[in-house]
């Protein structure tokens, strides 16, 4: 039995498609995240499982249940938004215990999951002040465990942590990810922040234009992105992409005046005369020495450190490209170079339909 099931669900806003025949199906325990850029209807997705939004046409099941026109509050769901939306007059242990008040539930029991909250989300020394003596950090872990106290088995995050610093993202980042660990509760994870999904998710469902472009384990999204959409979306730095043809039975990819063999490509590649070979730039190394077939010539324009490692910005074939390098190599701009090419670690894709060939 699947956690969540949503079915042929479409969502229009007057004559304006939102979601467009939806289907996603959660497991028992799964982290899902649904990423994508702004206005790809992904927190709109979220809050059509949550009940916050009525939707147009399909089903929604949770936990073997059809809820598609029941309640938020039937739904046996815990939903964290981007803002804390706290009661800044009430304690954290205010916070944390209000809708179980107003749930009617024994003292002795608030009290009991309020503090295993506080627990686990290392807050217990907090629970007597006020949201405005905390900080963002803080106050998205008392906007959880609010999430937490109800102890449902359906956890929605809507963006929880983007109006934190970079710090405080990746520290709750991974607070989030023990959170799961230890609970195994099924969580939708909405966000546009690429690193975010692909360190969290046991699955990431990319979404454009209210479609589902590809769902999949990070790793495979990452590394056989199913279109070219998904492949420049995911990545940082992005994906390179080069503009060419592919020739001789699907062998090779011509790129204008050179010849790349396309020998250990994973992919059933066909003769096309417009496609985009798409490489990673850690899926390219720089050298002096040319590698018939699988290298292209090129020139340094930029050396940027990065820290751990460096970008190496270069042109070649007309296109400018990109190539992570150890931090220690420096390359001066106008050094001609050769690149050689990770071709089974490649995308290549149909210039026509954008769809992985």
């Amino acid at each position: 039995m699947h956690s969540i099931s949503v079915r042929d669900l479409t969502l229009n806003f007057g004559s304006h498609a939102v979601l467009k025949t939806m289907n996603l199906d959660v497991a028992e325990g799964e982290f899902i995240v649904l990423l994508g850029p702004s206005g790809c209807g992904k927190s709109t997705l979220l809050n059509c499982i949550a009940g916050l939004l009525d939707i147009s046409d399909g089903e929604i099941w949770i936990k073997g249940q059809n809820v598609t026109w029941a309640e938020p509050s039937e739904r046996g769901i815990g939903m964290v938004f981007q803002s804390y939306a706290l009661y800044p007059q009430m304690t954290v242990r205010g916070n944390l215990s209000f809708g179980l008040k107003n749930a009617r539930m024994p003292k002795a029991e608030i009290e009991s999951r309020v503090a295993r909250a506080a627990k686990i989300l290392q807050i217990e020394p907090l629970l007597d002040r006020k949201p405005g003596a905390l900080s963002g950090g803080q106050r998205q872990r008392v906007a959880i465990g609010r999430a937490l106290v109800r102890d449902v088995d359906v956890f929605l995050f809507d963006e929880p942590l983007s109006n934190l610093d970079a710090k405080l993202r990746a520290e709750l980042r991974v607070e989030i990810k023990r959170l799961h660990s230890r609970l195994n509760n099924t969580m939708v994870y909405v966000t546009h922040d690429q690193i975010e999904a692909l360190t969290l998710a046991d699955r990431i469902a990319v979404m454009k234009g209210g479609v589902i472009q590809q769902l999949d384990a990070p790793q495979v999204i990452y590394n056989r992105p199913a279109n070219l959409f998904v492949a420049g979306f995911i990545g940082s730095p992005a994906m390179n992409f080069l503009p060419g043809a592919v020739v001789d039975g699907g062998r090779s990819f011509r790129l204008g005046e050179h010849s790349i063999a396309l020998e250990g490509y994973d992919g059933r590649a066909v003769d096309l005369p417009r496609a985009i070979l798409g490489l990673r730039p850690e899926h390219i190394a720089i050298a002096t020495d040319p590698r018939p077939g699988t290298s292209l010539p090129a020139v340094v324009e930029l050396d940027e450190p990065m820290g751990a490692d460096s970008l190496v910005w270069l042109k070649a074939a007309g296109q400018q490209m990109s190539v992570r390098v150890p931090v220690e190599r420096r390359l001066e701009p106008g050094t001609p170079v050769y690149l050689h090419l990770d071709l089974p670690k490649a995308s290549l894709f149909d210039a026509a339909t954008e769809q992985r060939i």
